[in-house]
């Protein structure tokens, strides 16, 4: 079932969505050779606590699986779902960061893939499709399409660039509850699925491979893995479908004030997309 938010949802979602931007800015600060995925974890934690938040990750169940973290933080060919622990972070690394909060009984999610610093072209170029493919899928989310135009449109951009767009995992919907119908795939045909709605509030996020769409699970029974060791990259913002153009309720601001992104946006991408969102 899919719940239709009143503007009053959709205040306390936007400050979720603000306090996830933050939290990511945070950690960000910390993203460098030699930290742990453990010691961002914590910075996270305190973080979102200090707020009067908690962490939406950490204790989430899935059969007999809890999540047991603040953070997702999937490194080079993991794709999702990565368990902070004792890994130190090295030159070149592709570290994706994905982060949940629940403020006022709702919730916020979004995600951000850092590079440690300098990567190498084709993971700058692997970032910037990605980032790219994003806004494309933003750019579909208005009243009266379908979750396939938006399926699609990221499916189309990743693929023209020769990428693997993971089809084992999707995007979803977000309120009341962290996931919500419907989901939203990254791969798909335009004009189909279902249709979108004013108050619809969905998160978007492309999770692309430099190889093969294939994954696989670790013996943790959470990390996903490229089925080929080529490293991923996975962006995710929270929106509102709306009628004319959608609002993108989580920022990148935050980050990219504390981080140079790992990417080149090409300026005509820029000003269709980000400079349209009351969200940036």
């Amino acid at each position: 079932m899919i719940h239709i938010k009143t503007e009053k949802e959709i205040d306390i979602l936007r400050a979720c969505a603000d306090l996830v931007g933050r939290t990511l800015a945070a950690v960000a600060r910390y993203i460098r050779p030699g930290v742990t995925t453990a010691e961002l974890d914590a910075i996270a934690e305190d973080f979102i606590r200090t707020q009067g938040a908690e962490p939406a990750f950490k204790g989430y169940r899935v059969g007999r699986l809890v999540y047991p973290a603040t953070l997702c933080v999937s490194v080079n060919d993991q794709v999702v779902h990565g368990i902070p622990g004792d890994y130190r972070l090295k030159p070149g690394d592709l570290v994706s960061v994905d982060c949940g909060v629940r403020y006022r009984g709702y919730y916020g999610d979004s995600a951000y893939t850092f590079g440690v610093g300098e990567l190498d072209a084709e993971n700058i170029r692997l970032c910037r499709v990605t980032y790219e493919a994003l806004y494309k899928g933003i750019a579909q989310a208005v009243a009266g399409q379908r979750v396939g135009d938006i399926s699609h449109a990221i499916q189309r951009h990743c693929e023209a660039a020769g990428y693997g767009v993971v089809r084992a995992l999707v995007g979803h919907g977000i309120g009341r509850n962290l996931h919500e119908d419907p989901q939203v795939p990254n791969v798909g045909r335009p004009g189909t699925g279902r249709r979108l709605r004013v108050g619809m509030t969905l998160c978007l996020e492309p999770m692309v491979n430099r190889g093969t769409y294939e994954v696989r699970v670790g013996e943790d029974g959470w990390t996903v893995y490229t089925a080929d060791g080529q490293p991923s990259a996975h962006y995710e913002h929270m929106i509102v479908v709306r009628a004319g153009k959608p609002e993108v309720l989580t920022t990148f601001a935050y980050i990219e004030d504390v981080v140079e992104a790992p990417y080149n946006l090409q300026p005509s991408l820029h000003g269709e997309t980000e400079s349209h969102y009351t969200g940036r």
